[in-house]
């Protein structure tokens, strides 16, 4: 229970970097894109405007997943609700492991850092597992 109201709460505290303070643009992102913030300003003058909405959005989904995963972890996981465990691991799939592999996928400074989640999950599934069979 313990790792996924850490996950859950990291989820939250992501999402509200999202939402209100990660930059458009960080310097990976102009590394992957393979230009300058000049040359990417001059070809798409409103690209920061926009995703500046986009990560206000995508904060806002991690911040609920969050909220939800935290509710699960406080409630159906301590009752051991029949179907806790495979809705843990689709929704650890969906958010943690997939935001880990991308960061993997485009070389993202960051990418160890978002590695530990990804882990920390699937070692509460092992965990939830385990001790759902004892």
């Amino acid at each position: 229970m313990l790792i996924f109201l850490t996950c859950g709460i990291w989820l939250i505290g992501l999402g509200s970097y999202f939402a209100l303070l990660r930059p458009a643009l960080l310097p990976e992102d102009r590394r992957y894109l393979g230009a300058s913030l000049a040359q990417i300003q001059s070809a798409l003058p409103s690209l920061e405007s926009w995703l500046s909405h986009v990560f206000t959005v995508l904060g806002g989904f991690m911040a609920a997943s969050g909220l939800l995963t935290t509710f699960l972890a406080a409630t159906a996981v301590s009752a051991r609700q029949k179907g806790t465990g495979i809705v843990l691991l689709l929704a650890g799939l969906a958010t943690v492991v997939t935001m880990s592999w991308t960061n993997f996928a485009i070389d993202s400074n960051f990418k160890w850092l978002l590695f530990v989640p990804a882990v920390l999950w699937l070692v509460g599934i092992a965990s939830y597992l385990l001790e759902r069979r004892n």
